[in-house]
């Protein structure tokens, strides 16, 4: 299968109930986004605060923050028209990120996604924000927030400063049970990596590099100014303790029923997959590359390069997972030495995997489109 020609840029769902903390959260990923060009679709202009000014405007505006990000005020209908002006070549963009709250139920909004027709967007996951100091009152009042959790691929536990540790591990066990799989993180102001949810711009072109100061570095600055535990080094250098990151290399090729069972399989609070993969026998012209969010997974063949080693190389990023046993059962999915390979056999193990293969759009168009590949919640 030819490979989209374009890249697709990850599409996250921020949501949660008013006051959760979900605007500090995009503001936070604004001023720490590390070069990256992020696309905001949101329903309230005046919460975002980024570049030292308040932006405002109209539904249907598009504004440019400055910094190489964009804005956009929206209601549902017009999301894949939106969607379809931030995808475009001369936006640039690397995420974007769309602010659930009076759009639509978060889990129409993933749908929406997955159905998609535009084939520059890919599911990157749906982040809800919880406030823990007012998670009972918001329970209460918002019956509804136990199904926006069970469909969530992100919890973010916010405001965790607020309450003690012995509460802290009261509402953690019972979001954890409410969002099954999801991973959950604690966080305080919002403040979480971004690397969680997308993955740092490479820039040698240095066009995001400046001789001076920009209002990103200084507003990065002022926050570090207003939190003692900032001294001394980075702000961000704390938000790993959140999660954890897991790499897997293996120069054996990968067993395809054994990799789908541990995929299938794979243990709770593992948020995103991310890398290639070697299927060996079971297609030797391509490596795979693997994108998993929550639930969300999708395979993308690309031809080997002349020369190029072939490998399995994969990154899991998750909280409370355990990187032995993840590294012990992707161990356990090498492919045992061929002896007497059956055609018909690997191509039936191959069944797995192209289930998750998006398929060309007709018409010899080579561009991929979106395939829903997210389980019932």
């Amino acid at each position: 299968m030819t490979p989209p020609r374009t890249p697709q840029i990850p599409v996250v769902v921020l949501a949660g109930f008013l006051g959760s903390g979900k605007t500090t959260l995009l503001n936070h990923l604004l001023r720490n986004r590390a070069g990256t060009r992020i696309g905001v679709i949101v329903n309230d202009f005046g919460a975002i605060e980024i570049d030292a000014m308040t932006v405002s405007g109209q539904v249907g505006s598009t504004v440019s923050l400055g910094n190489g990000c964009l804005c956009c005020a929206v209601d549902a209908s017009e999301l894949d028209t939106f969607l379809e002006t931030l995808t475009r070549p001369s936006a640039r963009l690397d995420v974007i990120v769309i602010e659930a709250s009076g759009l639509a139920e978060p889990q129409e909004l993933v749908r929406m996604l997955l159905a998609s027709d535009n084939p520059h967007i890919l599911y990157g996951g749906l982040v809800e924000v919880v406030d823990a100091a007012e998670f009972d009152a918001t329970r209460q009042r918002h019956p509804e927030l136990d199904r926006h959790l069970a469909v969530a691929d992100l919890v973010v536990l916010n405001k965790t400063d607020r309450v003690g540790e012995a509460e802290r591990e009261r509402l953690r066990a019972t979001v954890s049970e409410l969002s099954g799989p999801a991973a959950v993180i604690s966080a305080e102001h919002g403040r979480i990596d971004p690397e969680l949810l997308f993955d740092p711009a490479l820039r040698p072109d240095g066009a995001e590099m400046a001789g001076q100061l920009s209002f990103e570095d200084l507003l990065h600055q002022e926050e570090c100014d207003e939190h003692e535990e900032c001294e001394g080094h980075g702000h961000a250098d704390h938000l790993h303790a959140a999660y954890e990151s897991v790499d897997f290399t293996a120069d054996v090729p990968m067993d395809p029923r054994r990799f789908m069972a541990f995929l299938d399989s794979r243990p709770e609070g593992l948020y995103r997959i991310k890398g290639f993969v070697d299927f060996g026998a079971g297609d030797r012209d391509n490596t795979y590359a693997l994108h998993a969010v929550g639930r969300f997974l999708r395979f993308v063949p690309r031809p080997w390069a002349r020369g190029e080693q072939r490998l399995t190389q994969l990154v899991m990023i998750g909280a409370g997972i355990d990187a032995d046993a993840l590294t012990a059962g992707l161990a356990a999915c090498r492919a045992e030495p061929e002896t007497r390979p059956d055609a018909s056999d690997t191509e039936r193990a191959m069944w797995g995997v192209l289930r998750y293969v998006p398929e060309p759009a007709r018409e010899g168009d080579a561009e991929a489109g979106m395939q829903e590949a997210a389980a019932e919640a």
